[in-house]
């Protein structure tokens, strides 16, 4: 369930929004606000999921208002529903949900209903997924599926088509993408500090500095060296207390 604030300082605006929103069962509407500084008070001090917010409103205008509630939780889904186009790119800038113009379909409503719940679904899964703590994959050998220990894997390479993962003696591959591994398998064990690379802490035997003030990194049982991005290079210092 999908808790949500309507700031909308229109009456009818208000009335209409409320109807589509109730017609879905994965929405309760918490509060409804004519006042933003009010609404912020609310949100401030309790769970909110979904802000549906017009930007033309007294004392606040819904953009300040909206960057005020992205800078404090960005969990907060922000849906903009106005008669300006104008503040499109900035609503975005601050990774707004969606930005609807009015006067709005049902359509379009329903739409950005269901991409809401869509959006919740997703994340509730990666999140299950993280606490399952997942101990084994299955991954391809030639015409064969394995499943392998996620202790022996040293290192994933990203390719075009699919993923390679390597273990001391053996080269598998998968269909998922690197970054559906990455959510996969735990953070506390496994690094990605490059976009085509995770490694296996564990596994790592030695740091070396690299060119422009990165590293590459040796593993156990493993000629190939693993790069580093740099901006992933403070990350990597906090992991291994590299001073």
């Amino acid at each position: 369930m999908l808790n949500c604030v309507i700031i909308e300082d229109e009456f009818p605006a208000r009335e209409e929004l409320k109807y589509f929103i109730n017609n879905n069962n994965n929405f309760q509407i918490n509060k409804e606000f004519e006042n933003p500084i009010d609404a912020l008070k609310y949100i401030e001090g309790n769970n909110v999921d979904v802000v549906f917010l017009d930007i033309n409103m007294p004392e606040l205008d819904g953009m300040s208002l909206g960057k005020i509630i992205h800078r404090f939780n960005k969990n907060i889904k922000l849906v903009f529903i106005t008669a300006y186009k104008d503040f499109a790119i900035d609503a975005f800038e601050i990774k707004a949900f969606d930005y609807i113009l009015k006067p709005y379909s049902e359509e379009r409503i329903i739409k950005v209903l269901n991409n809401l719940v869509e959006e919740l679904d997703k994340n509730d899964n990666e999140n299950l997924i993280k606490d399952f703590n997942i101990k084994k994959i299955t991954v391809n050998l030639d015409s064969k599926m394995v499943v392998l220990s996620t202790d022996d894997i040293l290192y994933i390479e990203a390719d075009e088509k699919e993923t390679h993962i390597f273990t001391a003696s053996n080269m598998y591959t998968s269909k998922l993408k690197i970054s559906q591994l990455e959510n996969i398998l735990s953070e506390n064990i496994f690094f990605r500090g490059h976009r085509s690379y995770i490694v296996n802490i564990d596994k790592i035997v030695e740091v070396e500095p690299w060119f422009n003030g990165t590293y590459i990194l040796k593993v156990s049982n493993c000629n190939f060296k693993i790069p580093v991005s740099r901006n992933k290079v403070k990350e990597l210092k906090e992991i291994l207390t590299i001073k």
